[in-house]
């Protein structure tokens, strides 16, 4: 250690929410950021991965224009730092000759003062990083302002080589951006995979992730710091921006953060909520859709989206249609009565009796000789499919779908019907998930949430049986098992990608789990045309899960 090396630090994590494509606005986020970290202190502020471009980008990355407005972008940025501030540590896609890298730029005194890229790029779930960008080489640390500070990139930090070689060559503190997208397990795996490199390296690490919602994916922020003997040091909350400031003491053996901000730990109920809160608010906004329109039937699923609509955008901004048939019971009508005045939304009646009926007058010589089936089911659907695009159409709202991913995943939908709409809250929720969430919610209002405290939806709702009502006396159950049971086994064959017998020693049915594995394979051509949804498991529909639709194999030996 030299006598001019710093014995204090100040670094500050800058838990934004880009926006993909928005480079203007990147940079005047990332500008207001460090404004701020300059006001508290800082000599460092750090941003999420591909922070100016935002993140994931796709194959928006290989346009040159892009890649050249990005690079303005930081050029601009560099040069503010001509203002003594804090220096900058920031994402964004650079190209060098033929090869196009996942870079984070470090500026300071007015100068981009070096470059690192990406070494490990995932190509599995949601991820396709190989397809866009270069694997970069090992890197070494930055001195960024007297301390060697090396700089792992997302993914970089899921396996050893990064760590141990920035460790190698002189790295005394790991700052880490990301890009992670939520799902209902990942907390405690990226705390494990943080924990591992700090063992194995002996140095602290600064996890900083970003917020928000783009396309199916939502990012919960959650960054932290842990100290090189792997005690928290800060730890900042899920699904919230903020910029935090992480003190540090140079000891006799190497930098130590000092206590910052312990946000408390949140339960899996109410982080899922929240992340549905957000996919569903960044959807509608940096869409600029003004609002949305959902069928609200009385039943479980339409109550809880309306509920995560009004807290993600506030009541004004939803409205509810209740679009009753001859199989419509009065206490579906009055349930659905009581869910909109109970979230104080807009509320309108209208009837596809008369539709169904000219249906049935322009089939019935077309249809003559063949008994009523799943067809007649599937117009009433279709007919409130239409209902629900005319006033969308006529007044600008998005359509939000109803259906839950235990019902997507066994084709318990209705093309052009029920599954019309440009997004899903529950797309990756299964029902007996949507049933906890409704009665938490009830009880809970979520941080950050616009509607009302108190209950959302009577509890007639959540206990009643479900049933879609397109046929008398009709219940889910006729067509499916109890959905416990229904969720145990698709969870196994989805989460799990399980091979019938192994179900079956978990003790479920033998003939109900071959059902179930069919019933899923079918149903693959129904769940490409639907809409995109925020995904909360590890394996949603999509982004994670790729069949293809023509598929012979069964596992039903």
């Amino acid at each position: 250690m030299t006598a001019s090396a710093p014995h204090r630090l100040a670094i500050a994590l800058a838990q934004l929410n880009p926006v993909v494509g928005d480079i203007d606005g990147n940079l005047k986020r990332a500008r207001e950021a460090r404004a701020k970290a300059h006001a508290l202190g800082a000599d460092v502020v750090v941003f999420g991965e591909l922070f100016l471009a935002g993140y994931p980008p796709e194959d928006l990355v290989l346009k040159p224009a892009f890649q050249t407005d990005t690079k303005a972008a930081l050029e601009a940025l560099a040069n503010d730092t001509k203002d003594g501030g804090p220096a900058i540590l920031i994402g964004l896609p650079w190209r060098e000759g033929d090869k196009l890298y996942n870079a984070v730029a470090y500026c300071d005194a007015g100068a981009i003062a070096g470059l690192t890229f990406k070494h490990a790029l995932p190509n599995y779930g949601v991820f396709d990083e190989k397809r866009v960008f270069a694997e970069g080489p090992l890197p070494g640390p930055f001195n960024i302002r007297g301390v060697r500070i090396g700089v792992p990139i997302c993914e970089d930090i899921w396996f050893s080589d990064v760590a141990e070689c920035l460790a190698e060559t002189g790295a005394e503190i790991l700052l880490v951006p990301n890009g992670s997208p939520f799902d209902r397990a990942k907390h405690d795996i990226r705390l494990a995979q943080a924990v591992a490199r700090v063992v194995e390296t002996g140095l602290p690490l600064v996890y900083v992730n970003q917020v928000g919602g783009q396309d199916e994916l939502v990012f919960d922020g959650a960054s932290f710091v842990l100290n090189a003997d792997c005690t928290p040091a800060l730890q900042m909350p899920a699904f919230v921006e903020g910029i935090a400031l992480s003190r540090w003491t140079r000891c006799e053996t190497g930098w130590v953060c000092d206590k910052g901000e312990m946000a408390p730990e949140e339960s899996e109920l109410d982080l899922l909520y929240r992340a549905m809160m957000l996919g569903l608010k960044d959807y509608v906004n940096k869409n600029r859709f003004p609002g949305v329109l959902l069928g609200l039937s009385g039943g479980v699923d339409s109550a809880i989206t309306a509920a995560v609509a009004v807290d993600a955008l506030g009541a004004d901004r939803v409205r509810a249609v209740m679009m009753p048939s001859r199989f419509t019971s009065q206490e579906s009508l009055d349930d659905a009565a009581d869910i909109a005045r109970l979230l104080g939304i807009a509320y309108d009646i209208v009837s596809i009796v008369e539709p169904v009926r000219t249906f049935g007058d322009i089939l019935t010589p077309v249809f003559e000789g063949r008994a009523a089936d799943a067809t007649e089911e599937n117009i009433q659907a279709r007919i409130r499919g239409v209902i629900l695009m005319a006033l969308s159409n006529k007044f600008g709202a998005m359509v939000v779908t109803t259906g839950n991913k235990s019902e997507m995943s066994v084709g318990y939908a209705t093309l052009y019907g029920d599954m019309n709409g440009g997004y899903s809250v529950l797309k990756d929720l299964y029902k007996m998930q949507v049933y906890a969430l409704s009665k938490w919610r009830n009880a809970n209002k979520p941080v950050g949430a616009l509607g009302p405290a108190g209950p959302v939806m009577p509890d007639n709702v959540i206990t009643r049986a479900p049933t879609a009502e397109l046929r008398e006396n009709q219940s889910d159950q006729d067509s499916l098992p109890p959905y416990d049971i229904l969720d145990g086994i698709l969870e196994c064959l989805i989460e799990g990608e399980m091979a019938v017998e192994d179900i079956v020693a978990k003790g479920y049915d033998a003939a109900t789990v071959k059902r179930i594995e069919h019933m899923v394979y079918v149903a693959e051509y129904k769940r490409r045309q639907a809409p995109p949804g925020v995904k909360l498991t590890t394996r949603n529909f999509g982004r994670d899960r790729r069949y293809p639709i023509t598929n012979a194999f069964r596992n039903a030996r």
